[in-house]
């Protein structure tokens, strides 16, 4: 798949799927503008991809998800494709003092962040005929871990997000699609631990878990012509992680 002339931000393309969804973009011929917190890991990915953008920002702030889509467009002087990457989670049961603490974060990080930043890029899209990309996650589907119920909420959310705005702009020619990735092996799951690898594991049907450029590779697909059929849709790539929770 080529992407030449293309202008693709990418948030939270400093590590893990974002990363690696900024590194395959770039090196299929895209213009990318990727963003994160920590500047040095960003400064990592950008020496990997060919005459990036880098913005070191803070979607949970509006002037930095405004400076964002600023910048990009004043650079490169359009912007045909959203990743909207970037997101966490925070354990704490719904009986957690900090219950509430920990929705809104999440819930600003995750689901907000997503549509404000959709809301700014948008204007630019439809001029492109471009289109978004979310990263989900199997946990808006499925719980799998009852600690993290603002993230399952959130990426529930995400997929009604993806599916009311690609309803909405679909007349406008801009595709909109989710990726819901299971487990996928990245820097800060190998932190976790041998034990929680295997857990994982042996939670899909595959027994493995994704590396980040397969979700990366995903990703590119349906952000490409191949994919020109397809909006409002929610892939799951989770290597059987629902079929073996059934």
């Amino acid at each position: 798949m080529s992407f030449n002339d293309k202008v693709v931000i990418v948030t939270g393309g400093s590590s893990g799927i974002g990363a690696a969804i900024a590194i395959e973009f770039s090196a299929a011929g895209a213009k990318v503008c990727i963003t994160g917190r920590d500047k040095k890991k960003l400064d990592n990915i950008a020496k990997k991809c060919k005459n990036p953008l880098a913005i070191v920002a803070d979607i949970i702030i509006e002037n930095d998800l405004k400076r964002i889509v600023d910048e990009t467009v004043k650079h490169f002087g359009k912007l045909d494709i959203l990743i909207n990457n970037a997101g966490m989670a925070l354990p704490a049961s719904i009986l957690s003092d900090n219950a509430m603490e920990v929705y809104d974060t999440v819930m600003n990080t995750n689901l907000r962040s997503t549509v404000y930043l959709t809301h700014l890029a948008a204007p630019y899209l439809i001029d492109t005929k471009g289109n978004i990309v979310n990263i989900s996650s199997i946990c808006g589907l499925t719980v799998i871990a009852q600690n993290i119920f603002a993230y399952n909420v959130s990426k529930a959310a995400i997929n009604h997000f993806t599916r009311s705005v690609a309803a909405e702009l679909a007349s406008s020619g801009v595709r909109v699609n989710s990726v819901s990735p299971g487990p996928v092996m990245t820097e800060a799951l190998e932190e976790t631990g041998e034990a929680t690898l295997e857990f994982l594991t042996q939670l899909t049907a595959l027994k493995r878990l994704s590396e980040t450029k397969e979700v990366a590779d995903l990703v590119l697909f349906l952000a490409s012509d191949k994919a020109k059929g397809i909006t409002g849709s929610m892939i799951v790539m989770d290597n059987g992680a629902l079929v073996n929770a059934d």
